[in-house]
Formats: C-alpha cells, structure tokens, sequence
C-alpha cells in the first residue's frame, strides 16, 4: 500500500461493525504491528536493571499496602519539576522497573522522575487501577519532598499508562500530563483478545474513556508515532480534536517514523523530541 492510500484509509474505529475478530485484534495488537517488537523489549529489558542499579534513587516506595503499589523515585535538582511515568502493557502486563531508563533523558535536565506500578488486570478492575495511581500521587504529594521532589508535577504514561495518565490529569498535585502512544476510548477493547483480561463493562468503559470526559484545562501534550497501529493515532487526533474545541491548552506531536515501541527513546535522550514536550510543559520552572 502506498503512503497515499494509507493516508485515506479509515481508521479501525470507523468501520468497526465491519471488521473481522482478526482484524479487530489486529487493530491494537502492537507486538505483531512492529516487526521487530521482540528486540525492542529484549533491549529494553536489558537496559532497565543496569540504569536502576547504578542510579541514585529511592526504590520501592509503598504508596499502598499492595504488592504492586510502589513507586521509584529518581531526584533531581532541588525545585525542578517532577515527570511521574505510568507504565503500559494494557493494564495486565509489565513493570516500572522495565521502564526506569527512560528516566535518563528529563534526569539530564535536571528533573525528577517517579515511577509507579500498579495492581494488573484480572486481579484488580480498572476503576482500581486508575485509583492507585491517584493514591501514588498523593503520596508524592504528600511526601515527595523526603525523596527529593519538590517542584511541579508532569503526569505522564505510555500505551495503557497514557490513559491512565490522562484521568488523573485532574489531581490536585498535577500541574501538566505528557500522554504518549495512548488508548482514549475503550469500548472497541471489549471486542478484541485484551478484553479477556479486562472484562470491560459499559459503566467502565464511560467512566474511564478520556474521550468521553470534559478536557481538563490543565496543559496536556499528545504525542504518537506516525508508524503506530491506526487505531492508536486516531485515539490521539481525536483527544486533541476534543481538548482544541475546548480551549484546552496542550500541543498534539506527532513523532515521524516512530512505531509503539521506538517512541520511547525521544524520552530517554537528553534531545528526545519528549524530552522537549515536557520541558515546554513547565517554561518557567527550575531546572
């Protein structure tokens, strides 16, 4: 297919009623979208532990009597602002662990970065989930001064952790989000292979869909990859579409030639094209 005609194919959401079951699941399956989406993880698997070994942090921070309600901090200077990173994997995989470093590029800036993980999918409803994230930024609220954090908040997320990013946007401790990759309405999940875990219901899928809730009018930067599956650009127009015609502040940034996995290393450079959203996001803080 051409760039041209992929360009005015519609996205999955539109035709949905026509699509196969294959071609629904095919619609967010990210894995099989990237070719080489096994490498991606291995390295980042790899790169993970050593930067989580040899960075100052603190690690394991309880924010919930969980297993998995913890939280890495990464501190950096004293009054600069603080990037909280959410995790993806659909709600029902992964670890902030995986992720830790993607702290390097805003930590060369000088910044914090906070790193939850939270309860997956079965064990805990998404309701919950988005709960815990609120919960771990009360605890940064109320305690982020004791590991270093004493600036302005950035809530930010990739993939699944975009969306629960962008609920939490609200929090009385966020100043901005930064949401990356991001799935913003739910109903077409119940559909496919991730509803197996997640058992949406109606009342979630309205509840937790940041596309059917009024944009806050806090700044939220929108970034996707423009290799992404379909289904996740049209997600990330469609929330800026919605926070424009609301006179909400925040740019959309569409990442050339990167796919769902790639993206995340214009976080992890000091120069990433991310890196600089969440600078633009806090123009007058410390750093």
């Amino acid at each position: 297919m051409s760039p041209a005609s992929a360009a005015v194919r519609p996205a999955p959401q539109e035709v949905w009623d026509t699509l196969s079951q294959a071609e629904r699941d095919a619609a967010y399956n990210n894995n099989a979208a990237v070719k080489d989406s096994a490498a991606w993880v291995e390295a980042r698997d790899k790169a993970a532990p050593l930067f989580r070994a040899a960075t100052p942090a603190h690690l394991d921070i309880p924010y919930g009597s969980g297993a998995r309600q913890k939280l890495d901090i990464y501190p950096g200077t004293p009054g600069a602002p603080c990037l909280v990173f959410i995790h993806g994997g659909y709600w029902q995989r992964n670890t902030r662990e995986a992720f830790a470093h993607y702290a390097e590029g805003l930590l060369a800036h000088g910044w914090s970065v906070a790193m939850p993980s939270y309860t997956l999918a079965p064990q805990a409803r998404l309701g919950a989930i988005v709960d815990e994230i609120g919960a771990a930024l009360d605890l940064i609220a109320k305690d982020g001064a004791l590991y270093g954090v004493t600036g302005p908040v950035v809530v930010s997320g990739w993939s699944a952790g975009a969306q629960l990013a962008v609920m939490q946007l609200d929090h009385s401790a966020v100043a901005a989000g930064l949401a990356i990759s991001g799935v913003y309405e739910l109903a077409p999940l119940r559909d496919t292979f991730l509803n197996a875990a997640l058992d949406l219901s109606d009342a979630e899928i309205a509840g937790w869909s940041p596309l059917r809730h009024a944009p806050s009018p806090k700044p939220l930067a929108i970034a996707y990859g423009t290799a992404e599956v379909p289904a996740l650009v049209h997600d990330s127009r469609a929330l800026a579409a919605k926070r424009v015609a609301a006179h909400a502040p925040g740019a959309l940034l569409p990442i050339l030639g990167a796919n769902h996995f790639s993206i995340l290393d214009e976080l992890r450079r000091p120069d990433g094209l991310l890196v600089r959203a969440a600078l633009d996001l806090m123009p007058g803080a410390h750093a």
